[in-house]
């Protein structure tokens, strides 16, 4: 079976995870005044995720992606190199106007996932971020040109990697949302 490039952290056999991980430095990839974000404190939900709008390294089929607290998310260096990439889109993502690499991607309107912003973990100058632990948006890498007749070869080496494949997002995500929205029309109690 030929192995199909997923994404580079997940390709090469994922790091150690660090319990105490506390955040760190997301960088762009200028080799010159980069950008550069802090995320203070640890990510949550980290992901491969197939959707078009995420960044994605060169060659790879699958984004790497998580979420942390917007508010735990300062910009260090060069921010007047980042741009909204697409100011219609739920996630605002932010990227460097330069070499392309988004940093951060803030949810702010009402939506189960405001307050949280969408970032790329393997852009951190530092190990041990948790390793991604299941794969989202499976079938939306065919928008971007992927074969669809290699898909069951793309599920089975996530199930290999260890990232149940869904064409959504995880269950404890979905039913995050689901409450929300339950709460928010008045099915459930808020």
């Amino acid at each position: 079976m030929t192995s199909i490039a997923i994404h580079p952290a997940v390709d090469s056999g994922f790091g150690a995870t660090d319990a105490a991980f506390a955040g760190g430095t997301l960088v762009c990839n200028c080799a010159s005044n980069p950008v550069k974000v802090r995320i203070k404190g640890d990510i949550a939900h980290n992901h491969v995720c197939g959707c078009t709008k995420c960044w994605k390294p060169k060659g790879a089929v699958f984004s790497v992606v998580a979420v942390a607290p917007t508010e735990s998310i300062e910009v260090l260096e060069n921010g007047d190199k980042l741009a909204v990439v697409d100011s219609a889109a739920l996630i605002q993502r932010h990227a460097c106007r330069e070499c392309g690499v988004h940093i951060y991607g803030p949810v702010e309107r009402e939506h189960p996932f405001q307050g949280l912003s969408f970032v790329h973990p393997e852009r951190f100058e530092e190990g041990g971020w948790a390793k991604p632990t299941f794969a989202a948006f499976v079938s939306s890498i065919i928008e971007s040109g992927f074969d669809p007749s290699k898909m069951d070869a793309v599920r089975a080496q996530l199930k290999a990697s260890g990232l149940e494949p869904y064409d959504c997002l995880s269950p404890a995500l979905m039913d995050y949302i689901a409450t929300w929205t339950a709460k928010k029309s008045g099915a459930l109690a808020a």
